[in-house]
């Protein structure tokens, strides 16, 4: 199996057809070879190709930003003497500026297979400029480490946001290639886009169901994603940013844990198995204690409850990690009904709406939490008919069985 970028290197043909054209890359630190070189030197010692530009996402080019929400600003390449364009700054979207600095855009992206993943967003607000201007994009496919399952709530309309670039599940099951196929489709862009596939990618083989465990190292795509486990527990531990409950942030094993100091994390758990045993499977729930270094409850010793999707009992199927934190916010709630559980902070340059409903793409989350006659039930009839809905609609799209 090669990923996109490695089919690139080593297929003459495709090189070829980007000679004579001004080449950029917009990468981050997953952008790799096998051996670990780096996307932009791997094509920069390419002779057919002429770099005349980078971008990089959130978090830079190079990783070099810890946190969320911490910009990084443009600079030039020492090396290679180009510009580096931050679309994480001043601005998110491509300047005329920016787009004059190239004929075709190569996106190598390593994503989270998750909505509000900005890396796919900034996917989409570059085929939109491309559009406008005339570019080229080629997509240099990667797989997506959380597989092919759907899960949660659908955006809805008027939610769209730099963590909700348009109406699909919180986990929605596609690579990056697939998704700017739905892109343009969805948004009707008239754009010239190809995506460089992976041959024999198998999405739905075990041990990785996703990720080709054995085959490839993993390096962060963002400083929090550590491992795959992580990728595995994101599309629900992601919401913990738009609650007051530390999602691990400052600890070694971020968005795999969640808690507080003020959290009885065996009574919560308890209360979790009560209301619905069937969204805590596939995966394992153990207490433990944690002391962020940094970010909330930063150097108090919280309770809480790490998330194990590593172990032999692991069933990728079945687990949901979104229903899992969706329920743990219920439980908490049924157990202290003043909790002070949402954060109202701004949150990816938006300030007048909560942040977890940014996230959820829609006050519908929030609102069955505080709900005190809302059952679980009520939730799930929700989120199962937008499942079934974004499954057939992103039927069209997909490039691998």
């Amino acid at each position: 199996m090669k990923f996109g970028l490695e089919r690139l290197l080593a297929t003459p043909r495709l090189r070829r057809r980007l000679a004579g054209r001004r080449v950029a890359l917009l990468a981050h630190p997953a952008s790799v070879t096998p051996d670990l070189t780096h996307a932009l030197d791997a094509l920069a010692a390419c002779p057919e190709i002429r770099l005349s530009a980078a971008f990089g996402p959130q978090h830079g080019l190079r990783g070099d930003k810890q946190d969320n929400m911490v910009e990084s600003p443009d600079f030039t390449d020492p090396r290679l003497g180009i510009p580096v364009f931050s679309l994480y700054g001043e601005v998110r979207r491509p300047t005329p500026q920016m787009l004059d600095s190239f004929d075709l855009l190569l996106v190598d992206l390593q994503d989270l297979g998750c909505r509000i993943y900005t890396f796919i967003t900034t996917l989409l607000y570059v085929l939109e400029a491309a559009a406008r201007h005339g570019k080229s994009v080629w997509v240099l496919d990667r797989p997506n480490p959380a597989g092919r399952p759907v899960e949660g709530l659908s955006l809805r309309a008027g939610w769209e946001s730099f963590v909700g670039a348009g109406p699909m599940p919180m986990r929605h099951g596609l690579t990056l290639g697939e998704l700017a196929r739905w892109f343009i489709a969805h948004y009707r862009l008239d754009v010239d886009c190809e995506v460089v596939a992976m041959p024999r990618w198998q999405p739905d083989a075990a041990p990785g169901h996703g990720w080709p465990v054995g085959r490839r190292s993993w390096i962060n795509p963002s400083p929090n994603a550590p491992n795959l486990s992580m990728a595995r527990c994101y599309a629900g531990t992601v919401m913990l940013e738009g609650c007051t409950l530390s999602e691990g942030r400052g600890t070694t094993r971020p968005l795999e844990l969640f808690g507080a100091p003020d959290l009885d994390a065996l009574a919560l758990r308890a209360e979790m198995q009560r209301l619905a045993p069937d969204w805590l499977a596939g995966c394992a729930l153990r207490p433990c204690w944690f002391e962020p270094t940094f970010h909330k409850h930063a150097g108090k010793l919280c309770a809480g409850l790490q998330i194990h999707v590593d172990h032999p009992g692991y069933d990728h199927q079945a687990f949901r990690p979104w229903r899992l934190m969706a329920l743990a916010f219920k439980a908490l709630r049924r157990l202290q009904p003043d909790y002070p559980m949402w954060r109202d902070f701004a949150y990816e340059y938006e300030y007048e709406r909560r942040a977890i409903d940014l996230i959820n793409g829609s006050e519908l989350l929030r609102a069955w939490v505080d709900d005190p006659a809302a059952e679980v039930g009520d939730l799930d009839a929700l989120a199962r008919a937008d499942e079934t809905a974004w499954q057939r609609e992103r039927a069209d799209y997909l490039l691998y069985a």
